[in-house]
This record gives C-alpha cells, structure tokens and sequence, in this order.
C-alpha cells in the first residue's frame, strides 16, 4: 500500500514527520533525518531530550508522548529505538506501522539488520528512508519497490 501527501500551494501545511531517529540504550544517535530546517545546536538539544523522555519509559507505558508543540511515536527493537516526531494532526498508528515497516525493510535488506549494519552502511539505510519518507510525507510502504533502488546499485556495485 501507497501512501500519498498532498500540500497544495494554498493549504501549505507543515511536514507531517518532523525528524525521524534511531537511538541505541546508551542514548547515541546512529541515525537522524529532519524534515524541517533546525539550526545544529536546537537539534542537538532536542536530540537529548527526546531520548533522555524516551529510554526513561516502561515498555508497559504508551509509546505515543506529547512533547511540546508535537508528538514522538516511538518503538524499541533489541537495542536500538526508533523515534518519530510528528505533528499534532498526524495519525500516531501509522507512524507506529511506518516505523515495523522500516524495521521490515531493513530486516530484509540486511538479512536480520543490527546495530552494527546501521553504523557501516548508514547510507543504505538513509536511501530506504528516502524511499519511504519524502519531505517529511509517507510516499511508500510496498517493500520491494522501496529496495529496487538499493538492488540496483548493489548490482552496480558487483560489476
């Protein structure tokens, strides 16, 4: 299934996902994507709040949290979590899905994905986020057309 974001010229909304991290215990970033301008030192700031908020939950409670003028959707998988900011309009289950479908994508393409895979071969994963995420918009979820880029290269790679 496709998803589409349409903001017409009109009715320019803002991005729908705002950043999209992953984050191992120990509270390092291994990855971050941010889908609006923020100068290094706010990112680096909110980076530490947003985890220290993150990894001080339960499993037991809500992986949805309102933090100030937005909403962090997040999910651990062994080591490594992933969060999402997302505005307040957006549907925090579909970014709960968007986020097993990235895992999926990367379970997939690296044939069971560690911590490791995402720290050498960062751009990789960054390329299936850009498939799956554009401009802060879900543009694809279908597994295979989000990996025919990376098949592609690799193939190139070979040669």
């Amino acid at each position: 299934m496709s998803f589409v974001c349409l903001q017409g010229i009109e009715s320019r909304q803002q991005n729908m996902i705002k950043f999209f991290l992953m984050v191992n215990k120990q509270g390092q970033t291994r990855l971050s994507r941010y889908y609006e301008y923020m100068d290094l030192h706010k990112r680096t700031i909110l980076e530490t709040e947003v985890i220290k908020q993150c990894l001080s939950r339960s499993k037991e409670q809500c992986s949805f949290i309102e933090y100030k003028d937005f909403k962090l959707v997040y999910r651990q998988y062994a080591a490594l979590f992933i969060v999402v900011g997302i505005n307040e309009t957006e549907n925090e289950m579909a970014v709960y899905e968007l986020i097993h479908n990235f895992v999926e994508v990367l379970d997939k393409y690296f044939s069971r994905v560690s911590e490791l895979d995402i720290m050498f071969k960062l751009d990789r994963v960054h390329i299936i986020l850009d498939e799956m995420v554009l401009n802060g918009c879900i543009v694809e979820t279908n597994k295979t057309r989000i990996l025919a880029p990376l098949l592609v290269l690799d193939k190139m790679a070979e040669s």
